[in-house]
């Protein structure tokens, strides 16, 4: 029997998890040297009073977890008998993914006969989501595992994420975005805008001056680049800014229907940590990245 797991910087919730039956993996962030393991010290994320944190002056740092944490995790499902499948946040963004690599090989050396199989989604928060909620559909639907990783050698470089920050210096304290000039973050009003690359990286793509320009350049990159948009989830993430995202909403339906299979979610606070409060963002199906 196939089992499936994700993880927290995917933007998955409990609930999601429990739906598509996958097993979640926490990915833990620290503020003031206090660790916190999403879903696992707490219940339900509360956005308003963590991003308020971050307005507040808290800069989080976010680290990988053991080999020990995954041997932990996969190591009761092999030993019952089953195999996994795991889709996750980038490798390119982390050396989590060492430990699991690791964690892995000494699995499948002890439980011989069992099978791994793991999809980068490349990406992290909202196009990781979208990725994870496609293979739950086709696992769901009874396609084999053989075949979802044949989907996914194309079609995962297929979904696209844009987005913008509202202050550089998140991003400045977490190094994870390239191509950022330093003098960004003291212009007042202008955000840069950010996309996931095929790599796996977040990299700059330019800036907008005012958050209404803003929105409309994530819009024309839909425009642009939108492959069957109307066949596919589009999911619109933000950072504790619901009304941006409503209004992210309001105009994606204005222009593709207002049966839009459109969802929005607030983004998890391990990877909400690096871009800070009132960003925004799109994902979709795309010609490319």
């Amino acid at each position: 029997m196939l089992k499936l797991f994700t993880d927290t910087d995917c933007d998955v919730t409990p609930e999601i998890a429990a739906e598509y039956g996958y097993s979640l993996i926490s990915m833990p962030y620290s503020i003031d040297g206090v660790t916190t393991y999403p879903y696992v010290d707490f219940d339900e994320f509360d956005a308003r009073a963590f991003y308020d944190r971050l307005r507040n002056g808290a800069l989080p740092n976010t680290s990988a977890i053991s080999r020990e944490k995954y041997v932990e995790a996969f190591e009761p499902v092999f030993a019952a008998g089953d195999d996994i499948l795991y889709v996750h946040f980038s490798r390119a963004m982390t050396a989590t993914f060492d430990a699991m690599d690791q964690a892995v090989k000494e699995l499948l050396e002890k439980y011989p006969g069992r099978r791994f199989w793991d999809i980068d989604t490349k990406g992290i928060t909202i196009v990781s989501l979208n990725i994870v909620l496609e293979v739950g559909d086709m696992v769901k639907a009874g396609r084999p595992v053989e075949e979802i990783m044949e989907w996914a050698k194309t079609e995962v470089d297929r979904f696209a994420i844009y987005f913008f920050a509202d202050d550089l210096k998140f991003f400045k304290h977490s190094g994870r975005v390239s191509g950022l000039a330093a003098t960004m973050g003291t212009l007042l009003g202008v955000r840069p805008i950010i996309f996931m690359n095929s790599e796996g990286k977040m990299v700059s793509v330019g800036t907008e001056r005012g958050r209404q320009r803003a929105i409309n350049r994530l819009l024309a990159y839909v425009d642009e680049l939108g492959d069957d948009v109307k066949g596919h989830r589009v999911i619109v993430g933000n950072t504790d800014a619901p009304e941006i995202a409503d209004e992210v909403v309001r105009l994606l339906k204005a222009k593709y229907g207002e049966d839009l299979n459109v969802m929005t979610v607030v983004v998890n606070p391990t990877t909400g940590g690096h871009c800070g409060p009132n960003g925004v963002g799109v994902c979709f199906h795309a010609i490319h990245r």
